[in-house]
């Protein structure tokens, strides 16, 4: 029987996060300034949020633009804090100027974590060899889930990157979730969920408005009804309907 795909959405504050719940999310990315591509948000958001919906949040914690680590010690900090305040899912990602990952960095505020789950975000899309990435990070505590568009320039460029992944699972590396990220389309899915992808990940999807709107329960809701549909058509064949 196919397995309901994980729906992940962006959310920037709490009138997000529950329209997103109203939509159908399953989980929440919670950031601020998606000028910056998202940056890890106020404490004070994520209490909010937090109490606004009952569906799990992971924050990003980033605080600059780009995938440099920058202040490792204010990083760490910013980790403590939220974890103080309740958080129990987390998103980083950091890569050195080689585009190897930066395993200080990562190893520093994923002990911080206490283990923890969080995402290794689209820093992957930017490494030098991602396949190399994910061995070097396969043992860390809590790493349960890889966001990717297969390419830097998303998932139309990437899919065939993704596929080969997806069809890797079990090997050395690839053991975290594939979640399928940036420049998402409804039409990507037949072939993904094919592949066995199970997660997927929307911002300005969710969003017709634009980043300046609100996330809108309904365009959450179309995804939920197309990942939900595609489930029950590969149920039914697995049965022989």
């Amino acid at each position: 029987m196919a397995t309901r795909a994980l729906l992940e959405v962006i959310a920037l504050d709490a009138e997000d996060a529950v329209a997103a719940q109203t939509g159908g999310a399953d989980r929440l990315e919670l950031v601020t300034d998606m000028g910056a591509d998202g940056l890890t948000p106020a404490v004070a958001t994520f209490v909010e949020v937090q109490a606004a919906v009952d569906i799990p949040v992971r924050v990003m914690l980033r605080l600059a633009d780009g995938f440099a680590a920058g202040d490792v010690d204010a990083l760490v900090r910013a980790a403590c804090d939220m974890r103080s305040a309740g958080a129990e899912g987390f998103v980083l990602g950091f890569l050195d100027p080689q585009g190897e990952p930066d395993l200080h960095a990562v190893e520093r505020v994923v002990a911080e974590l206490d283990g923890r789950p969080w995402t290794f975000h689209r820093a992957i899309d930017r490494a030098a060899d991602r396949d190399a990435l994910r061995k070097q990070l396969a043992d860390l505590p809590g790493l349960d889930t890889y966001l990717t568009a297969g390419s830097a320039a998303g998932v139309d460029d990437g899919l065939p990157v993704l596929l080969a992944e997806a069809a890797r699972r079990g090997d050395p590396g690839y053991a975290q979730r594939l979640m399928i990220g940036g420049g998402l389309r409804l039409d990507h899915v037949p072939r993904l969920r094919a592949a066995r992808v199970d997660a997927f990940h929307i911002g300005g999807a969710a969003r017709p408005g634009g980043w300046t709107a609100p996330v809108a329960a309904g365009a959450v809701r179309e995804w939920r009804t197309a990942l939900d549909a595609r489930a029950a058509r590969a149920g039914n064949r697995t049965r022989g309907d």
